[in-house]
């Protein structure tokens, strides 16, 4: 997450460092207008720059994912950058706007304006002749970004709404690039910020067409058939297992994948829960009954159905040189662990076994209890030799920071591996930081929220 926030604060520097360049005097502005002015040049290159970046992590790029983290890091800096750009368009608004709205309520007091310069070329004339247009458009996309990225934040929102009302953000970001490139001060366009903000207005418009056409991800994208499907009612909870014959490159343990079964709900995000084995070319998915989606899944879908899978993705992947590891699984984030105990099993005494002899404790915590569904689990532990500490909240309470360590006296010298709720995640990282635990290298934590 440390990069997350590295990135974020970088773009915001970056911007205005480059912006004084081209408008070093903005700090001395001469009077209300003036400092109007520079206010929404600045306003308006940091809202589109950070909406630029936003639809271009849209697109699910490959690389910054091992930079940030994963693509789930990758999707916190999208929505990020989603809620900046929003505030600051705000803001953008409220200063253009305000100052006539003030001049017509007689607060202030327009300067008399002279006879507009010529233009000296005619790109700058054209700008000037477009400008008209380009407000009144900006003005009704700056409406339509505001309600569409405040749906988006709503979690109730149904996802299948959202997957389609989330697109039409790319039909207002080209009209709000049309609005920029019209509207932005002539004279930036030849400097460092000009030339930045064409790169990315660019190549945010490129993806804004690729999001248009639902081609994101199509190099990543192959199709499967359900093979298998098991539900566990004790725990609301499907397992899946879809065919992949051709194409799917193999993924890790604690990688995950879009899964497409509906063309009008769009792609779904799911934690695989199986190693990979080219002889046997299938994944399974775990998922639990969360939401509207989730929770239609069991009549929907059917043993032969065809699916689409978009992957893989995602840096949890048990990575490092720790002696001992210490997996926490709450709830459904137990998925990342059980395809890792399933790569386990099949590469120990193989001749290319190359599984670390790490001790490993997996902490399992779950409100319901499904009978079939924890003896699957305690078998996948015991031939991964994983020692698995089994919670039922009702019956064994709260898992707690202290219950593992008194758990595992040895945790000094272990790395934390995380993988359900968000708070559940946050307080435990919380909690070994102050113990001393080095949490910025060795508390590894899946945020599995894509919106």
């Amino acid at each position: 997450m440390r990069n997350v926030g590295r990135a974020w604060w970088a773009t915001l520097a970056l911007l205005t460092g480059l912006w004084l360049i081209a408008e070093p005097s903005a700090l001395g502005a001469a009077d209300f207008f003036a400092l109007r002015a520079t206010v929404v040049q600045y306003s308006g290159i940091i809202a589109m720059a950070c909406m630029s970046v936003a639809m271009i992590l849209a697109l699910r790029p490959r690389w910054p994912e091992s930079w940030l983290g994963g693509l789930d890091k990758m999707y916190r800096l999208h929505k990020w950058l989603g809620i900046t750009s929003l505030v600051v368009a705000v803001a953008h608004w409220l200063w253009a706007q305000g100052a006539r709205w003030a001049v017509g309520l007689g607060w202030l007091e327009r300067p008399a304006r002279g006879p507009r310069a010529a233009a000296d070329n005619v790109a700058a004339e054209l700008f000037a002749n477009l400008r008209g247009a380009a407000e009144g458009l900006g003005e009704w996309a700056f409406y339509a970004v505001v309600l569409l990225i405040v749906l988006a934040l709503i979690r109730r929102f149904p996802y299948r709404l959202f997957y389609k009302t989330h697109r039409l953000l790319a039909v207002a970001y080209l009209v709000l690039v049309f609005h920029t490139v019209v509207l932005t001060k002539f004279g930036y366009w030849m400097s460092p910020i000009g030339l930045v903000m064409a790169l990315l207005l660019g190549y945010g418009t490129i993806a804004a067409v690729i999001v248009l056409l639902r081609r994101v991800g199509a190099d990543r994208r192959v199709a499967g058939r359900i093979a298998t499907l098991r539900y566990y009612p004790d725990v609301q909870s499907l397992e899946t297992t879809i065919e992949v014959p051709h194409g799917w490159p193999g993924h890790r343990a604690g990688q995950f994948a879009f899964a497409t079964s509906d063309a009008s709900e769009g792609a779904h995000p799911y934690t695989i829960a199986s190693a990979w084995n080219d002889s046997d070319p299938r994944i399974t998915f775990i998922t639990k009954e969360l939401g509207d989606h989730t929770s239609r899944l069991r009549e929907k879908l059917r043993v032969g159905q065809d699916v689409k899978i978009e992957g893989p993705y995602g840096c949890f992947t048990f990575d490092d040189d720790s002696p001992r590891q210490i997996w926490i699984g709450g709830g459904i984030g137990i998925t990342p662990f059980v395809a890792r105990m399933k790569h386990l099993q099949s590469r120990r005494g193989t001749p290319a076994d190359h599984v670390p002899s790490q001790a490993i404790d997996l902490f399992h915590t779950t409100a319901g209890y499904d009978a079939a569904a924890i003896a699957n689990l305690e078998a996948d532990a015991a031939a991964a030799h994983v020692r698995l500490h089994l919670l039922v909240d009702a019956r064994d309470g709260r898992l707690t920071g202290a219950r593992i360590r008194a758990a595992v006296p040895e945790w000094r010298d272990a790395s934390i591996w995380f993988c359900g709720p968000p708070g559940f995640g946050a307080a435990l990282r919380r909690d070994f930081a102050a113990q001393g635990l080095p949490v910025a290298r060795r508390f590894h934590q899946e945020l599995f929220a894509m919106r």
